[in-house]
């Protein structure tokens, strides 16, 4: 999951920075509009991934407590996603998340509105 994560936001900057690059190249402000799209899926896909790491980790810690009969070996997470950390949205409006794809859209923006 963390290798997930991590490509996820490699794929990120490499996006929009192609798609800042085309728009310099061909003065079509157009891509810089469409550069918020691969922010906003991959933000969402992030927060996917972030949320199913989170629920295995808390599988573990339950697993762990367990006496060895108890253990049936299920890989069912879905007792842990009503926890507000594990849900999708937690997971997107964490703070390692919002950090990076806040930060990344502001600088979008300001890239944006000092290049017109």
């Amino acid at each position: 999951m963390a290798g997930n994560l991590f490509l996820l936001k490699g794929w990120t900057i490499t996006l929009i920075a192609a798609l800042f690059a085309l728009s310099a190249k061909d003065a079509n402000k157009a891509f810089v509009l469409v550069a918020y799209f691969p922010a906003l899926v991959f933000w969402i896909l992030d927060g996917y991934f972030l949320s199913q790491e989170r629920c295995f980790r808390a599988l573990y810690n339950h697993v762990r407590t367990l006496d060895e009969a108890q253990i049936d070996f299920s890989m069912d997470t879905s007792p842990f996603k009503d926890e507000v950390r594990n849900t999708w949205a937690g997971a997107m409006f964490s703070r390692t998340l919002l950090i990076y794809y806040g930060s990344l859209v502001l600088i979008m923006l300001a890239i944006r509105y000092l290049v017109s």
